[in-house]
């Protein structure tokens, strides 16, 4: 969804408005993808009806409308399916979930809907499992670990839709400057923040704690530690890998001045605007960054974010989830339409200008093979290993909330990583209460 990026250089305020939601930045596979999987269609059909799609909006500020997009794949489809007539809803993306939420609670659901999450519609039996929409061939097709994060109770409802999963960029001329190559273990971070901090970089490591997208940057950080948030058994938040992590971010990095004046403050979308000032010598993020990057000619690279002793850690999984409703009795329909979508061999997303992940292994090999696509590699090489924050439980809405409100806070100087972490696990503990009831 990242197509024609305004440049930096036109206006940083415009930048902002692009990224300004931590949302926006996992929408990486998104309708322009959609519209490569539409090409290949399923055949016509004979009998009349009609699909509700939900979509987001996004502001103008990203440049051409995804919006756009629904058009075309929904124009395409009218070509195999006269018969079916596909009318698409656009809600701001802000308002989304809310809006779906109260559609389903006042029983008006769509019959397919875009949202960040499923567990609660899980929960209460109001969609369609994918086993149910997609034929084998095409539910093995998704990518695994984005196919089993769409999974509750043992069973995938949630159709990865928009994926994104993050790496470690950096300045290469802030880099060559202090001598410094990409850092492959914690020590080795540390020892090129340390560096760029000689060099005059006001923030060496730019550590996103604030309340934009905090729970992305601490799981890549537990993950690289040996940690994670939940456990077989639910929510684990006070392990001691969890712990022994924030305790080294708070001693090693935030408090020997490495990761700037305030990570606990510091949100995805003003880190972004420091990196591209040269402002920052390395932070994770998304593939968006690179279309932004060169457009404002900054030099950069990217790398696995290490874990803490050596080697790739696991990357973070980000995705949204395309839902099928149970309400209007819509099956047949919603496959059809959603085999549509997905089951093309030779589906490939647009190029790296869009920064747009594919969320299938046949679209993944398609532009893993294509040397233009050539800047999305490396992204597309991890996303088999990533994991992901516990989206499967209705509860983690809430618990995210706590983790944006806290996290912050406990690699402070004077902060206490096991209160926080033990903070954590007593909120998610009364969060599971109140969404079991």
């Amino acid at each position: 969804m990242w197509q024609n990026l305004p440049p930096i250089w036109r206006a940083t305020k415009g930048w902002a408005k692009a990224v300004r939601r931590r949302r926006f930045l996992l929408q990486t596979a998104g309708l322009a993808s959609a519209a490569a999987y539409g090409l290949s269609g399923c055949g016509s059909g004979s009998s009349k009806s009609s699909l509700h799609l939900m979509v987001a909006s996004y502001d103008q500020s990203v440049g051409s409308s995804i919006g756009d997009q629904w058009d075309q794949v929904v124009k395409a489809y009218k070509k195999v399916k006269p018969d079916v007539t596909v009318h698409v809803e656009r809600i701001p993306f802000a308002k989304l979930d809310r809006t779906l939420a109260q559609r389903v609670k006042d029983g008006k659901a769509p019959d397919i809907a875009q949202s960040n999450v499923f567990a609660t519609f899980a929960d209460q039996r109001k969609l369609y499992p994918v086993s149910e929409l997609f034929d084998i061939p095409t539910q093995a097709d998704f990518t695994q670990s984005f196919a089993q994060a769409g999974t509750a109770h043992y069973v995938q409802y949630g159709i990865p839709f928009m994926a994104s999963t993050p790496r470690l960029f950096y300045n290469t001329t802030l880099f060559g400057r202090a001598g410094i190559s990409a850092p492959g273990s914690w020590d080795e971070l540390r020892s090129a923040a340390k560096a760029l901090k000689a060099i005059g970089v006001k923030t060496p490591y730019g550590l996103q704690l604030g309340p934009e997208a905090a729970e992305d940057e601490a799981l890549a950080w537990l993950l690289a530690g040996g940690g994670t948030y939940a456990g077989v058994t639910g929510y684990d938040f006070a392990t001691n890998s969890n712990i022994a992590t924030l305790t080294w971010l708070r001693d090693r990095l935030v408090g020997e001045g490495l990761a700037g004046a305030a990570p606990q403050l510091l949100d995805r979308t003003a880190a972004y605007e420091q990196f591209l000032r040269g402002q920052i010598g390395m932070m994770i993020a998304h593939p968006v960054l690179m279309n932004a990057a060169d457009q404002a000619k900054v030099p950069y690279a990217h790398a696995a974010f290490p874990q803490r002793d050596g080697g790739a850690a696991a990357p973070v999984g980000l995705s949204d989830w395309l839902l099928a409703f149970k309400q209007n009795g819509r099956n047949a329909e919603c496959g059809e339409f959603l085999t549509y979508l997905y089951s093309r061999k030779s589906a490939r997303t647009y190029g790296g200008g869009q920064a747009a992940l594919p969320v299938t292994a046949s679209a993944s090999d398609s532009l893993r093979s294509d040397p233009a696509q050539r800047p999305l590699w490396k992204f597309i090489d991890q996303m088999p290993r990533a994991e992901f924050q516990p989206v499967n439980q209705a509860s983690w809405p809430d618990v995210r909330a706590a983790i944006r409100e806290d996290i912050g806070s406990a690699v402070v100087r004077g902060g206490n990583p096991r209160a926080v972490l033990q903070a954590l696990d007593t909120k998610a503990s009364r969060a599971e209460m109140r969404t079991s009831g």
